[in-house]
């Protein structure tokens, strides 16, 4: 499996496309500082991204997280009311979004999955699959 290197068009399309959020991860940049200061590091976040594509690794620091409680609902000093949540930095986010595309794009152009797989496909839903097996006779 060979994938193409990205642009750092691609790259900035990507950061753009993330939601603008204050949360972060170990190194305090937060989605909406990514956003903003994206012309300024695409070009380097593009290398990085093109080192882990060819490389064939995620970079060990970009795995690291921040775990933290979620209130569920109930008693509030009860712990088991809660849920761990994993915050990773927002550039392991551009990176995962870009090996997605690329791990998405190389699925549909080889034409791996069958018509079957309604699953974890653009423009394919569960309401598709349901109307499928109705209305399909045995």
């Amino acid at each position: 499996m060979i994938f193409k290197f990205f642009s750092t068009h691609e790259i900035t399309t990507i950061i753009k496309s993330l939601k603008a959020k204050n949360s972060y991860g170990y190194d305090e940049v937060t989605t909406k500082l990514l956003k903003i200061s994206a012309k300024y590091i695409c070009s380097p976040l593009t290398h990085i991204c093109n080192k882990a594509i060819s490389s064939g690794t995620f970079p060990e620091r970009l795995k690291y997280s921040v775990t933290k409680p979620l209130y569920k609902k109930g008693d509030k000093t009860d712990p088991s009311n809660y849920r761990p949540i994993s915050i990773l930095t927002s550039f392991s986010k551009v990176l995962e979004k870009a090996l997605y595309n690329r791990l998405v794009e190389y699925i549909n152009n080889n034409k791996l999955l069958t018509g079957q797989q309604y699953g974890f496909q653009k423009k394919f839903s569960t309401e598709d699959v349901i109307f499928k097996l109705t209305n399909t006779k045995f």
